[in-house]
């Protein structure tokens, strides 16, 4: 496997910069195997579910974890919290700009000057450090008042609207990132889905940044991943044994699944790196965005799908899609011949 694999080239103007309204307007590239695909939207999900379905949605919450600070010699600064490593969720992983200046001890004021966050010792990874948040107060009220949303580097435009990079159906405020391919539900369509039979089921995986992060060796298996905490439910672990397929929203979704399933625990930190050969074990259909080249998820797709992820990619840039967070979706068929 090398990383030159999983290369493509995508052109700036494809990557979506403003979420389409409404959420399931956006398309949906329908994969078929060795038949063309079908171009219809996510609102048309229904049409392609079918009673015994089983349908899992990641309902972790965004938190507006982008901390855009000064320090008190007067230079900006910006933290981004990555996920909390206390209890009170006053210590936090996080990666800080400028790093390489920023003093261990060192305290970043807001715009009134008052202390915010407390720079901490650097992490076994090296790339993040540990923060605290000084100032009085509950934690997550804090960043509500003095955080943004924290889009990926790629989206340019400003959000108008903040909730846009959340799912409607987020629950814990945890990640620094929006399990994207949830982006596309709205309160209608998970009803329709649920009118057909279709059972909907909540898993967690705290997303990471590192999830989206491109490859950096040449040679991807000597790639690390960083760790994402997961939770599965017994009962949904027992649907999945029930379901005749089992519909994973978003790849966080199938790295919760298949994390559980490799592992026998329900909960608890994953490492699990998605590449072919892989023995997949629960998810059967994935409906996900079209992702940045030379990453993870494209190798999970990789492994999902096999090397007809490349043809549909082309189909879907010469037929005018859009690209990444904000972008379109396709419905994978792992099992489609």
């Amino acid at each position: 496997m090398r990383l030159t694999d999983f290369d493509y080239d995508l052109p700036a103007e494809r990557i979506a910069q403003i979420p389409i309204e409404p959420r399931d307007a956006a398309r949906l590239l329908v994969d078929r195997g060795s038949n063309a695909p079908r171009h219809v939207h996510v609102c048309d999900l229904p049409t392609l579910l079918d009673d015994g379905d089983l349908l899992v949605i990641n309902d972790t919450k965004v938190i507006p974890a982008r901390l855009l600070l000064r320090r008190e010699t007067g230079g900006s600064a910006e933290v981004l919290l990555l996920e909390p490593v206390s209890d009170d969720r006053r210590v936090w992983e996080a990666m800080i700009r400028p790093g390489r200046k920023l003093r261990l001890g060192e305290r970043l004021v807001d715009l009134a000057g008052d202390a915010l966050v407390e720079i901490g010792p650097r992490t076994e990874a090296g790339d993040t450090c540990t923060v605290t948040i000084v100032a009085e107060g509950d934690p997550l009220t804090l960043l509500q008042r003095h955080g943004q949303m924290p889009l990926p580097p790629y989206i340019t435009a400003e959000l108008a609207q903040p909730d846009r990079y959340q799912t409607v159906y987020a629950k814990d405020p945890a990640s620094a990132a929006a399990p994207t391919a949830g982006l596309h539900f709205t309160p209608q369509l998970l009803d329709a889905v649920a009118a057909l039979g279709v059972e909907i089921a909540r898993v967690e995986l705290v997303v990471g940044l590192d999830t989206f992060k491109p490859v950096s060796v040449s040679d991807p298996s000597k790639h690390v991943m960083h760790s994402e905490r997961y939770t599965v439910g017994v009962d949904v672990m027992e649907q999945c044994r029930q379901a005749r397929r089992v519909v994973a929203v978003g790849t966080t979704s199938v790295r919760a699944l298949e994390s559980a399933a490799a592992s026998g625990q329900l909960n608890g930190r994953t490492r699990l790196f998605i590449t072919k050969p892989f023995d997949w074990k629960v998810v059967d259909l994935m409906m996900t965005n079209f992702h940045l080249p030379r990453t993870t998820l494209l190798m999970m797709i990789d492994a999902f799908v096999g090397d007809r992820w490349r043809h549909l990619y082309e189909i879907a840039l010469t037929g005018g899609y859009r690209f990444l967070s904000f972008g379109d979706a396709m419905l994978l068929d792992r099992k489609a011949a």
